[in-house]
């Protein structure tokens, strides 16, 4: 599965044959707000502790437009931390989402797809973590973003849909009573793009 998730992304990026003059590739870039398992609980932290659960992504993408749409493949390195009492979870992982999107109004566009990761690490304050149930998870993106010209920007909220855990034994983690970590994503991503 992880191979064809390889050869799909290529042939997206590589696919500009039936391309009109808006489509192009480009580089993205932001930051995410991330909750494992405890998401809407942990949004209310904000406002006490405004790099609570915050993380960064850096990417590329390719936009093929087809008349009214566009198809955006998009391969994404993501770092995401999760906040708890007496600990931080970090993931790293790559997104490849496949977004279809259309300009609603002027310069603003939706858009919609699903999103495949593959988790390359993950650490509990410093302790690896080599036992979460799945590397490799498939999502959901959608959002709304306003291109001016190559310049773009877009706020989009990501969902895991594979259910995903990470075990913990032996731990005196108070916040993680059953030691078990949700590791499934879900996150505000505020992003800002360059088409070349």
């Amino acid at each position: 599965m992880k191979k064809m998730l390889l050869v799909a992304v290529v042939a997206l990026f590589g696919t500009s044959a039936f391309a009109q003059s808006d489509s192009g590739f480009g580089l993205r870039g932001g930051l995410n707000y991330n909750g494992n398992g405890d998401y809407i609980e942990s949004f209310g932290d904000v406002a006490r502790e405004p790099d609570r659960n915050v993380g960064f992504h850096l990417g590329v993408f390719h936009k093929i437009k087809l008349g009214p749409i566009y198809i955006k493949p998009e391969l994404v390195y993501t770092r995401t931390k999760s906040d708890y009492d007496d600990a931080s979870f970090n993931l790293s992982k790559l997104d490849a989402p496949v977004l279809v999107g259309f300009k609603v109004i002027g310069p603003v566009n939706i858009f919609v797809g699903p999103s495949f990761q593959y988790i390359l690490n993950s650490e509990f304050d410093g302790i690896s973590i080599d036992n979460v149930e799945n590397d490799f998870s498939v999502g959901a993106n959608f959002g709304i973003g306003v291109n001016l010209g190559k310049l773009g920007v877009d706020l989009r909220y990501e969902r895991g849909f594979s259910e995903n855990e990470a075990r913990f034994i032996n731990t005196n983690i108070t916040s993680l009573p059953d030691s078990r970590l949700d590791t499934r994503p879900e996150q505000v991503i505020l992003s800002f793009s360059l088409q070349i």
